[in-house]
Formats: C-alpha cells, sequence, structure tokens
C-alpha cells in the first residue's frame, strides 16, 4: 500500500473512535450527572529521509536536510470534561444535586459477588428494604450509597424523609425529627486522574494512587440542593458541530485512498 493510502486509512481509524465518543456524549444528552468525553489527537512517529544529494539542500538552508513524513495521526487521550450541569428541581424528596465541581457521591458497586468503590454524580437515590425492617438508601441500580459511617441504611416507619443542603438526610417519625444518615462527600482533587467505568460511574485511573486523588469534601456551607438533580453537561450544539467536523475529515482521508488508488492504476497503465 502507497505512503498517502496507509496514512488516510490510520487517520479514518482513528477518526471512528473520535466518532463513537461524540456518538456516546450526544446519546447521554439525557443522563443525570453525565461529564461529556473529549477527545485529544496527536501526530503519529515521523520518518526522516534524507535527501542531501538534492540542489534543495544548498548550502545556508535554514530547514533541516531531508523531508519528514508522518505516518498519520492518532487517540492522543479522551479527557472527561467535569464543568458542572445546569440544574433541575424534581421535588423528590430523595433527589439531591452536588454543587461544587469535582465532588462526588461515592457508591459500593456490588457486582458478580465483587465490590468496590466507585463514584457518580447521579443523586438520584431510592430506599430498598434489607434485612429486618431496615431500608437501605441506593442508586436505581440498586448500589449502597456510602454515608459517614458506611453503607446508609434507616429504620422503616416513618412519615416522611429529606435532605437538607448539608447532605444530611433528616427523618420525620411521629411529628419528631432527627438526623438518621450524612452522605459521605469526596472531593477528586486531581480529576484528571478519574475515568469513567460506564452506568455513570467514576473511578481512580489504575496508574494513579487512590489516596492522592480521593479526598474527604471539607468545604463549607451548602454541599447538595436537595429535590434536584444535575443535567448532564453535554453541549449539543458543540457536539453536533465536532460530529460533522469529523465526518468530513473521514470523508477527506476516504477521497485520499480513492486518489491513491486511482494514481497506482494510471502508474500500472503507462507502458515503457
Amino acid at each position: 500500500m502507497s505512503r498517502i493510502m496507509n496514512q488516510a486509512a490510520v487517520t479514518m481509524n482513528q477518526l471512528q473512535n473520535k466518532l463513537d465518543v461524540i456518538g456516546n456524549n450526544i446519546s447521554n444528552n439525557g443522563t443525570t450527572g453525565y461529564k461529556s468525553r473529549q477527545v485529544e489527537f496527536s501526530s503519529l512517529l515521523n520518518q526522516q529521509i534524507n535527501n542531501l544529494t538534492s540542489p534543495a539542500n544548498a548550502q545556508g538552508r535554514v530547514t533541516p536536510d531531508g523531508i519528514r513524513v508522518g505516518t498519520g495521526a492518532g487517540l492522543g487521550a479522551i479527557h472527561l470534561n467535569q464543568q458542572q450541569g445546569s440544574l433541575i428541581e424534581t421535588s423528590r424528596a430523595l433527589d439531591a444535586a452536588l454543587t461544587g465541581e469535582n465532588t462526588f457521591f461515592q457508591v459500593n458497586r456490588i457486582e458478580n459477588g465483587q465490590e468496590e468503590m466507585v463514584y457518580t454524580r447521579d443523586g438520584s437515590f431510592y430506599l430498598s428494604p434489607i434485612a429486618g425492617d431496615r431500608l437501605a438508601l441506593t442508586t436505581s441500580d440498586g448500589h449502597p450509597v456510602i454515608g459517614q459511617n458506611g453503607p446508609i441504611e434507616i429504620q422503616d416507619g416513618f412519615d416522611s424523609v429529606e435532605w437538607n443542603d448539608r447532605g444530611q438526610l433528616v427523618v420525620n417519625r411521629g411529628g419528631n425529627q432527627a438526623i438518621e444518615a450524612e452522605l459521605a462527600i469526596v472531593e477528586a482533587v486531581r480529576p484528571s486522574a478519574m475515568e469513567a467505568e460506564g452506568n455513570n460511574f467514576f473511578a481512580v485511573a489504575a496508574n494513579a494512587d487512590e489516596d492522592e486523588v480521593i479526598q474527604a469534601y471539607a468545604g463549607e456551607g451548602a454541599v447538595i440542593q436537595p429535590q434536584a438533580l444535575e443535567q448532564s453537561n453535554v453541549d449539543l450544539s458543540q457536539a453536533m458541530t465536532d460530529m460533522m467536523a469529523a465526518q468530513r475529515l473521514y470523508q477527506l482521508n476516504s477521497r485520499s485512498i480513492t486518489m491513491g488508488d486511482q494514481m497506482l492504476g494510471l502508474v500500472n497503465t503507462i507502458r515503457s
């Protein structure tokens, strides 16, 4: 395969990955607490072709001798956009929206008998019955939500529950109100070390020290907005613009392969 066709094929493969990321952002435009992904490209290794015998390499030239030929572009990294999304009131007692960037709820994800600490911005919580007459605070998928003293559990038989803006669960029993649990909200001091885990969960990257990335939130004042949820931070108009630009680049590289094939066909038809 010619050099131009190889470069175009490599770049097309990476552009497809970019289109997948953009498509995932668009499809999660309505997902609570979703953080958009941004793709960063980088040039692949260049090849230096020496051309010392050419008259173009005359003495006194400013540019280096030879020709540097690239091998296409590659997907350098996928970054999470941690900018806070807009908040929307839901009037649902157990909904909670974090008011600060880089703060997270802690969740004990249980899958296939394995437990793992993960983090989320989705504050749509539920009370699920467990052993006896107790209820556990969980995510919509049933994973326990972590409080200051471990997984949050309360006694059944209450009249109503609600959050205050400090992340404390206020339970009303027979006209008496009491704080029976408090969310263990954490802050990512190195948000670039957070990775998306799927199902709206985040985790610390494998090559990072969790104790250096995640710390207990030490802020004062309101930490959540009760009866509200954070919306996705996807900028739909920007995502559509990025998708169209990526599609045009994909078409350009596809056309390069077609032209390269036509040139090879033309060369093969030349007779001495």
